[in-house]
């Protein structure tokens, strides 16, 4: 243990989370050949084989395993005692990335970071606006929006807000294709839908709620790329009414019957949660989630 050097544990954790040398020599900053020789060191410190190497990349073996337990609790200690630091220091610096669903954060925070960067010039916000889930543990993100609640992890979440979503259309499509008065009438329309087996979360699963007789002609994985579809008279479809209210060329398809709710979830882990940065992009978001009111609510006009 006289050659053990404790930095070492930081190489080890980022190649458990990548799975491979090379995307972690990449999240470190350094290169991979430095990476190696890290990992060489403390194996060689510790006199044990901490991974396999395979071609699929690298697996952690029963000592490893059991070095994990012990890496991250460490790893916790310092990032608690960098929040005391930080706390003295009464100013919020570094860099927090937060993982949103691409709608949010696209037309929902991203306008609003203006406010955000002028208020803490001294903190960096990474947004990653992904149709994807993020794994805290694995500290793909510090904070993350998503649309279901963590059953499992050392994790805390909150519920950000409810929002609504409706069927639209092109004011083009709606004008040339046979009227709709019913639910009834919706399958003998063109759709615009999710790629099934690309679904990040069931909670985007909306089309069998409308009805189960409706089959997506053209099938897209993700929101943003849908709503231009629909814009461009594909089709109808399901759309949050936060993003398809700032489209004054879509129709709002039968909303009295149609009322989809979903949820939007903050959610932080256990370690990093009361870090000065974090909870301040925190309360953001919080912040800013309840003085939208209703802009989640109400149809486009």
């Amino acid at each position: 243990m006289s050659d053990f050097d404790w930095n070492d544990l930081r190489a080890f954790l980022a190649v458990v989370r990548a799975g491979r040398l090379t995307v972690a020599a990449q999240r470190m900053g350094i290169d991979h050949s430095t990476l190696s020789r890290r990992l060489s060191a403390l194996e060689g410190a510790l006199g044990t084989r901490l991974f396999d190497r395979r071609p699929s990349g690298f697996a952690l073996t029963s000592d490893g395993e059991r070095l994990l337990v012990d890496a991250e609790r460490m790893e916790s200690v310092a990032i608690t005692l960098r929040s005391r630091l930080d706390e003295t220091a009464q100013q919020v610096s570094g860099t927090v990335r937060l993982g949103t669903p691409e709608g949010f954060g696209t037309y929902f925070l991203a306008p609003r970071l203006a406010e955000l960067s002028a208020s803490q010039p001294a903190l960096e916000v990474e947004l990653v606006a992904n149709p994807r889930s993020f794994s805290l543990s694995k500290r793909e993100a510090d904070l993350a929006v998503g649309m279901t609640r963590p059953e499992a992890g050392r994790l805390f979440a909150r519920k950000l807000v409810d929002y609504a979503l409706g069927l639209y259309a092109a004011q083009s499509y709606a004008e040339a294709a046979d009227a709709i008065q019913t639910v009834d009438d919706l399958p003998r329309h063109r759709w615009v839908g999710y790629v099934e087996d690309l679904l990040w979360t069931s909670e985007l699963n909306y089309l069998p709620q409308v009805s189960q007789a409706i089959h997506p002609q053209v099938r897209i994985s993700n929101v943003i790329t849908q709503l231009e579809a629909v814009r461009g008279g594909v089709g109808l479809g399901v759309l949050p009414h936060f993003l398809a209210r700032g489209c004054p060329d879509l129709v709002a398809i039968l909303p009295e019957a149609v009322h989809i709710v979903r949820a939007y979830w903050l959610i932080a882990h256990a370690d990093t949660r009361d870090l000065p940065r974090v909870r301040l992009v925190s309360e953001f978001l919080i912040r800013q989630a309840e003085a939208a009111g209703n802009a989640f609510w109400l149809a486009a006009p």
